[in-house]
């Protein structure tokens, strides 16, 4: 019997991929308990202890979540902690550009490796007219992110913005912590390692805001967008065998799911960072608010965004080498901010057109300050800014799906239908989506969609009305709830985790961002 136990809990502790260790999930909830608790007994009783027991925990939080491929974030993190020192002993800029060729050779042929070999090889297999057959090659969860993440430390050293962190286990706690490990935001060495030099600062305000954040977006992850992407997966996994009026419900679905879930993460990271003391900056800010496209991308993953500002964007030539170049500079940093998300052409044409869509915006800018910012100018602004986001979102979401195909052959006089499996790309499941929507539209078959999908269309409204709430409500709100007494906290709470626990599904639905 204690070996059964013992068998038991030990397979809570070993790497399943099925069920990566996510915020949302119940073992994730008690390990956390019993994390926090230790670190509450250390962090005041020296750096090392606390740094170590972090490290660890982050460590193994990346295991329980991508297995073996622990080692390879460890890896990075010696790698680019001694080439940044090798940057800064250089004693001449031929050494230094060197060594820093060596570290994005290393980190971006790792990432490339992972993330770009099968793409690149079935393209090359195309244009030679050869069969290829895709590669077993796993997708360390979050890599993209950290790998961000560490060569804008490496540029940093480069370009003297900073000067080299000499102990390891800081930087470890900088690249590892668990709370932005695998889907951000991708935080600069520069915020986050002179938080590492002084004991973290702990105080009932950052703790009960980082609750609220952490209840907010398990409200937004766990209740709304997966009960919402059931919905929208059936739909985007075939299309065509819906009508215009449910694709759409999809998009807008869509829309909405992936603020919830994106956004839901970022507040549950940050949440989880407060609480242990250490600040890791704003992630989102009601982007779909925003009035035209730039303003959506200072909104929208602005950790990225500023990530590829300081690290493409600038170094480009940014808007110093003429109006052409800037065009040219926008598009080419947002076609790298698509590339970033996926290996596949939709996310380089969604990259593209956003790339496309700064660059006309800042074309049209001396014009479009000349009208007036009255509400009809405001809300077709809006109107038009919002949809372009919701456009793109569509190539955003389509994978590629296999379908069945009928086809009636007449042998003999005699017709029989002969059923068989075809192969559409995600670019053309877009397009066949954008087709239905415009072509087979009925708004008459509302009435039906609202009797079948009334708590689906709930939580979308939902989702879009918290969205909608004022900078300055959500203040109000967050600090009212750091003031209520400490069992209304825990009622709201589990009260959230029991909306959880009722529309759950059979299976963890992990993030979106972990599938880059």
């Amino acid at each position: 019997m204690i070996g059964n136990i013992l068998t038991n809990i030990s397979s809570y502790f070993a790497f399943d991929p099925q069920n990566p260790m996510i915020f949302n999930s119940g073992f994730f909830m008690v390990i956390f308990t019993l994390f926090l608790l230790v670190y509450t007994l250390i962090y005041q009783r020296g750096k090392f202890m606390t740094s170590l027991w972090v490290v660890t925990f982050s460590l193994f939080f990346y295991y329980k979540s991508s297995g073996i491929f622990f080692l390879l974030i460890l890896l990075t993190s010696v790698s680019d902690f001694l080439i940044a020192q090798q940057i800064k002993k250089a004693k001449t800029k031929r050494a230094k550009r060197s060594w820093l060729f060596l570290a994005l050779l290393f980190s971006f042929g790792i990432l490339g490796y992972f993330k770009y070999t099968n793409f690149i090889l079935f393209n090359i297999s195309k244009i030679i007219e050869s069969n290829f057959a895709f590669l077993e090659i796993i997708l360390p969860v979050g890599i993209s992110f950290y790998t961000f993440q560490s060569v804008s430390y490496v540029l940093d050293i480069y370009w003297e913005k900073m000067k080299p962190t000499k102990n390891f286990l800081d930087y470890a706690f900088f690249l590892t912590f668990f709370p932005q490990l695998v889907a951000g935001p991708i935080v600069k060495a520069s915020h986050f390692l002179p938080q590492l030099e002084k004991i973290p600062v702990i105080t009932k305000q950052a703790v009960y805001t980082g609750l609220w954040l952490i209840i907010v977006g398990l409200f937004k992850k766990a209740v709304i967008a997966d009960y919402v992407a059931q919905y929208n997966d059936i739909i985007f996994s075939n299309p065509s065998s819906y009508n215009g009026f449910e694709n759409l419900m999809a998009v807008y679905g869509y829309t909405i799911q992936i603020y919830c879930d994106f956004s839901g993460y970022s507040d549950m990271a940050i949440g989880l960072g407060l609480i242990m003391g250490y600040n890791l900056g704003t992630n989102f800010n009601f982007p779909y608010k925003a009035r035209n496209i730039t303003d959506f991308w200072r909104r929208w993953h602005i950790s990225l965004s500023s990530w590829l500002r300081d690290y493409i964007y600038i170094p480009l030539g940014g808007n110093r080498k003429g109006k052409i170049r800037t065009y040219i500079n926008l598009f080419l940093t947002m076609l790298i901010g698509g590339l970033w998300h996926g290996a596949a052409w939709r996310f380089v044409f969604w990259g593209g057109m956003h790339g496309l869509g700064l660059a006309i915006h800042k074309f049209c800018k001396k014009w479009l300050q000349k009208i007036p910012d009255n509400f009809p100018s405001k809300s077709v602004s809006w109107f038009i800014t919002f949809h372009f986001v919701i456009f793109l979102w569509i190539f955003f979401r389509a994978n590629d799906i296999t379908i069945e195909v009928t086809k009636e052959v007449i042998s003999n006089g005699v017709a029989t239908e002969i059923i068989s499996k075809a192969n559409v790309d995600g670019f053309s499941v877009a397009w066949i989506m954008i087709e239905k929507i415009f072509s087979d539209t009925d708004f008459s078959y509302f009435a039906v969609f609202l009797q079948a999908r009334w708590l689906w269309l709930f939580l979308v409204i939902i989702g879009f009305a918290m969205h909608g709430i004022s900078t300055r409500k959500n203040e109000q709100i967050a600090n009212a709830f750091v003031k209520m007494p400490f069992v209304l906290k825990l009622l709201i709470f589990l009260f959230v985790v029991q909306l959880v626990l009722q529309l759950r599904l059979e299976y963890v639905q992990p993030f979106i961002y972990f599938q880059f």
